[in-house]
């Protein structure tokens, strides 16, 4: 009783909270109508006994990715009225993705509907003692470990790139020399003994 209604509350917030992203018009409402979408679908994936994915949601969606786009749509002065002129041009192809994504939904429910998916003949069943985020683990760094470190450096050549492509050379900064005062000795720094005479500033 109480899982059904923990159901139904989160998937009605997570619809509610999905429509008002998209209709929203201040951006900024739109990414905090996103962020409470993604707790919701966090909280749905709690009650389908799928942990590691209600953490990542929490994590990375909401941690990073949603609270970086709320402080880009902040902090930088997008006219927004401007980018909202050509609606109606790109209208016909949006409708038209939206069909195809409606009609992929579709073929996933009758997929699923229809019965089991064959799984692979050298996959093990999992335990039931085993907690999911276990047996993932499990998969990831034994059956999958060439996969998984090979998306991880792409990721990292991507961050690379991205940090090499917005780095700008400015000529009025000062650049700390980590070299150089690494280098420095105690006594080109400090004077211990300095005969300064009455009346007279300290020369540096």
């Amino acid at each position: 009783m109480i899982q059904a209604f923990a159901f139904y509350l989160f998937a009605s917030i997570l619809v509610a909270a999905a429509t008002l992203t998209v209709f929203a018009r201040n951006p900024v409402h739109s990414v905090l109508w996103l962020i409470l979408s993604f707790f919701n679908a966090a909280g749905l994936f709690v009650i389908l006994g799928a942990e590691f994915i209600a953490m990542l949601l929490v994590i990375v969606y909401v941690g990073a990715v949603a609270v970086l786009f709320l402080f880009v749509v902040m902090m930088l002065d997008v006219d927004f009225a401007r980018m909202r002129a050509g609606f109606a041009r790109y209208l016909p192809f949006g409708a038209l993705l939206g069909v195809v994504l409606v009609a992929e939904l579709v073929l996933a429910m009758g997929a699923w509907s229809a019965g089991a998916i064959a799984l692979d003949a050298r996959a093990a069943p999992t335990p039931a003692a085993v907690p999911n985020i276990q047996a993932l683990g499990t998969v990831l760094y034994t059956r999958y470990l060439f996969i998984f470190e090979a998306a991880g450096f792409v990721l990292l050549v991507a961050m690379i790139g991205a940090i090499v492509l917005t780095n700008r050379q400015r000529r009025d900064l000062k650049k700390q020399d980590t070299a150089r005062q690494i280098a420095r000795r105690p006594e080109d720094a400090v004077r211990n003994v300095v005969n300064q005479p009455v009346g007279e500033g300290v020369t540096l």
